[in-house]
């Protein structure tokens, strides 16, 4: 495996055991096996236990708390032992101190606990846990958060309106009305690493924390390359013009449902000239001042969330390990 396979989300190597999907009668005994484990989320927050050092929970298929979802449970896979996993949504869920303007922060902070479950367990943010977690836990909850999410928001049907039904384990939905089935999205993202000499454009957008900045990035558009979705955003963001592009490395990024293409690309000039409208301010950052930032000792900078692939790629950046 190539250490650009190690990034957050991806190395785990699980089976999904898609060929399993089909089959009903399976899946239906799959779910009451003794040995089937069980992960839960809340309105996307995995259930998390620990304190500092947060673990993924894993549950008995038969757990009471399982009992209070509304929508089936989503197979994901078999585990290496070859026990079944799924994924059960206690969105439905009220606790009641739920504070609602946190929820629609940029990160929330906030962590949900319900008294079914021991005092250590909470719902976390999974971009505050996912650093924590194991290769194998990480790709479980990112799995179980993007396919929710697309659940949630894809109750109708594209073609004709009617209200569609989760099929295949989770796996696909299918309207009853005219017979059309729709599968879970992924949206191809390009983040780029663009250097120009012994620095990096970097750059933030409006309502980031102080100090924060990032990797460029944006969606790639139908018809085009990776590389040419490369040139075009740094252009677009940045007026920075854009030779050789490369590839790095990837990420699943369940937020809503991205596929992160990590990219290198050499600026061909360094005359920055921001578009308002796609970010508030990009800057060159040294490799030195990115040193610093990644000590914690930058005045200003911070560096990239630690289980991000812009950390991921900065990180490997500085150490010359981009392979």
């Amino acid at each position: 495996m190539r250490h650009a396979e190690t990034v957050t989300f991806g190395g785990s190597g699980l089976n999904r055991a898609a060929e399993l999907r089909g089959d009903a009668d399976r899946i239906a005994n799959l779910r009451e096996a003794p040995n089937t484990r069980a992960i839960a989320l809340w309105r996307g927050k995995p259930l998390c236990k620990g304190d500092k050092s947060r673990q993924l929970v894993y549950l008995s298929s038969d757990h009471a708390v399982l009992q209070e979802t509304r929508v089936p449970p989503v197979f994901l896979g078999l585990d290496d032992d070859g026990c079944a996993v799924f994924a059960y949504d206690l969105s439905a869920y009220e606790p009641a101190d739920l504070d609602v303007a946190k929820l629609g922060q940029f990160f929330d902070p906030s962590e949900q606990k319900h008294p079914a479950l021991p005092d250590d367990h909470a719902f976390c943010e999974l971009r505050g846990v996912m650093a924590h977690f194991t290769p194998r836990d990480a790709e479980l909850a990112a799995t179980a958060k993007a396919l929710y999410g697309w659940h949630r928001s894809h109750r109708f049907c594209a073609a004709c309106g009617s209200e569609s039904r989760m099929r295949q384990a989770g796996w696909q939905r299918d309207c009853p009305a005219c017979n059309t089935s729709h599968f879970p999205r992924t949206d191809p993202v390009v983040i780029m690493l663009i250097t120009h000499g012994n620095r990096v454009l970097m750059g933030r957008s409006p309502g980031w924390p102080d100090g924060m900045y990032s990797l460029l990035a944006g969606f790639v558009e139908p018809g085009e390359t990776l590389e040419a979705a490369v040139r075009r955003e740094v252009y677009e963001e940045a007026g920075i013009t854009v030779g050789p592009v490369s590839y790095l490395a990837s990420q699943p990024w369940p937020y809503p449902s991205s596929l992160m293409f990590g990219c290198a690309g050499e600026a061909l000039d360094d005359d920055i000239k921001i578009d308002p409208v796609e970010i508030e301010d990009a800057i060159w950052v040294s490799r030195e001042e990115m040193m610093q930032a990644f000590a914690g000792e930058h005045p200003i900078l911070k560096p990239a969330r630690k289980g991000a692939i812009a950390h991921f790629i900065l990180r490997n950046w500085l150490a010359d390990r981009l392979d």
